[in-house]
């Protein structure tokens, strides 16, 4: 498998345009140029409501806590892959669905299944990065590679 299979319509939209760079930036493990995607004021809800990488479930808001949230979650893995189904753009937003593996430094992997919502401003920078997806159904996929 690439490090991204897109599966989606090819059409030009602002907000499947970053979340396309956004993926890319993650495979590439560049980190700094996946946060200059985000606008001063962005906020990250991966996923949505509380989790243990969001124990409040108010979402990382600013660029130092999106830096802080890449380090504890992207940051940790050896690798990610992104297998997008379909996509989904309407107004300044865009909807994917697909697959997200992350393949961790002790050989284990995971798939997170799940809709990955990102909308952006005026200028195409990410404002919010909303993931939905479920802990349980994630960790039931663990396995060795």
């Amino acid at each position: 498998m690439t490090a991204i299979t897109w599966h989606g319509p090819e059409t030009t939209h602002p907000a499947r345009t970053a979340s396309r760079r956004s993926m890319d930036a993650v495979t590439r493990r560049a980190k700094e140029e996946w946060l200059a995607l985000f606008a001063e004021d962005a906020v990250i809800e991966d996923p949505v409501g509380v989790s243990m990488f969001d124990p409040t479930g108010d979402g990382h808001r600013g660029r130092d806590a999106i830096s802080a949230f890449w380090d504890m979650t992207i940051g940790i893995t050896e690798r990610m892959e992104f297998d997008i189904r379909d996509s989904f753009a309407a107004g300044n937003e865009v909807a994917n669905i697909g697959t997200i593996t992350a393949f961790l430094p002790d050989g284990s992997r995971v798939d997170t299944e799940g809709v990955f919502v990102y909308r952006v401003n005026e200028d195409g920078l990410v404002l919010s990065l909303r993931a939905f997806w479920e802990t349980e159904r994630a960790m039931a996929t663990l396995r060795q590679a």
